[in-house]
């Protein structure tokens, strides 16, 4: 039988012919896990300020968004659950260029993630501390300690702590959403698909429908599925659950932070900042409206969105490139390193890949944060880093419609229609985000 955490005996994980298992509220966990890391202090930005141009006239678009996502997470899953082996495993059968794709990837976007990432969690505690240390201090320790957590505690662990920070995460959203006194008749209307009638509406909606909680973290629901101890196809309804949840979650995330943009800020005409210090604005016309309680409790909720991201990222991209630097070794061979079982046995969080790239997501980031970061370096992450769902859309296409996958469990319809949807959405603000790289000043 499987425990009270979702993980089964070694019997039921090997069995040939696994029992389908009951979705259950008992067994979620790598969907809190998936929705939080997401979700960052940037995507709330960016829904507050869709709040506060368009009112509610995007709140259909933030929904989108979220079934968008889900199609992508499960297709993850899936392929974790109905094969028996990990997506970098499946990304490797497909060529080399796979690899070669990945590893630039993540060596690029985790040097500059981490010091983005370590500077988001550290600005709430710099304004809720402002005489403890220096904004680049706090961040320091943000990366430190997430360092450590992460390092010392393996997939149950991690996954406790991230449901207590989902928990504040979803207070205080909820909360705010509450306190501002939604127009309802205004936010149904918003349900409905209309374009605001502006210049480059096309693009904005776009953006919000693919900007909040998309990034790898998508390609690592499945290594947390299988961290998790899910590892065959009797555990199939239970994850499309988990993912659903997941990214009803998330959507109440965006949905609050969208009626507080519209309440607030909308209704008042007034505007924030692009980026994390937004939410210090925000935070002070909470707190001149509703008191410092109000904005205290808010700042304690942005840290708790900003360093579930942190933490995130640091386990689960992490746990990939262990996998890909298994793979490399085997110089591809089928070992059975590239394995759901593998995962879920604890090996990849012990190995020194895992640990390897912790550090580099770690130390070298925090050389940028005292020294600013690279003109170049910026371009190239900014565009890699929107290619990257693109190329997951495309090869999770790839991939389940192949036999690859075994028959039982290809896309259907709904599937290919959802996936070829997020390939095309994502490959349109792939090419938008290139075309606006200052090209001229990077040569």
């Amino acid at each position: 039988m499987a425990d009270t955490t979702g993980n089964p005996t070694d019997t039921q994980a090997s069995s040939g012919n696994p029992q389908p298992r009951k979705s259950s509220w008992k067994y979620i966990g790598p969907g809190i896990v998936v929705a939080a890391t997401g979700v960052g202090a940037g995507d709330l930005v960016a829904t507050l300020i869709a709040g506060s141009n368009f009112g509610y006239t995007l709140l259909w678009a933030a929904v989108i968004g979220c079934l968008v996502k889900i199609s992508l997470a499960e297709a993850a899953g899936r392929w974790h659950l109905s094969t028996g082996r990990t997506l970098f495993d499946g990304w490797a059968s497909l060529g080399r260029w796979t690899s070669w794709f990945f590893v630039v990837y993540v060596v690029i976007w985790g040097f500059v993630y981490g010091a983005a990432a370590m500077s988001s969690s550290a600005l709430p505690l710099q304004a809720l501390f402002p005489d403890v240390m220096d904004l680049k201090w706090w961040a320091v320790a943000c990366g430190l300690t997430g360092l450590v957590f992460v390092w010392f505690n393996k997939y149950e662990v991690f996954e406790k702590v991230m449901t207590v920070l989902v928990g504040v995460m979803f207070v205080v959203t909820v909360y705010l959403a509450i306190r501002v006194t939604p127009n309802l008749g205004d936010a149904f209307a918003g349900l409905l698909p209309v374009l605001p009638d502006e210049k480059d509406s096309i693009l904005n909606t776009l953006g919000l429908i693919g900007g909040v909680g998309g990034t790898i973290t998508l390609a690592a629901y499945g290594y947390w599925v299988n961290a998790k101890g899910w590892t065959n196809t009797g555990w199939m309804k239970v994850m499309r659950f988990d993912n659903r949840v997941a990214y009803a979650t998330t959507g109440i995330f965006v949905i609050s932070m969208l009626f507080v943009g519209a309440e607030m800020l909308h209704s008042a005409n007034i505007a924030i900042a692009s980026g994390d210090k937004g939410l210090i604005q925000l935070s002070d016309i909470l707190e001149d409206k509703y008191g410092s309680a109000t904005a205290k409790f808010f700042l304690i909720g942005f840290f708790a969105t900003s360093y579930t991201s942190l933490i995130g990222v640091w386990h689960g991209v992490s746990l990939m490139f262990a996998d890909f630097v298994a793979r490399f070794r085997d110089k591809g061979e089928s070992t059975g390193k590239g394995t759901g079982e593998e995962v879920a046995s604890g090996a990849r969080e012990r190995s020194w890949p895992f640990r390897a790239y912790l550090l580099w997501l770690t130390f070298p980031p925090i050389v940028l944060l005292f020294q600013g970061q690279p003109f170049r370096l910026i371009i190239l992450y900014g565009v890699l880093g929107a290619a990257f769902l693109p190329f997951l859309a495309g090869t999770l296409i790839w991939l389940l419609n192949s036999s690859r996958t075994p028959a039982e469990w290809r896309n259907g319809l709904i599937s290919n229609g959802m996936l070829v949807i997020a390939g095309l959405l994502f490959l349109v603000l792939c090419v938008k985000q290139i075309w606006d790289q200052p090209w001229s000043e990077f040569f």
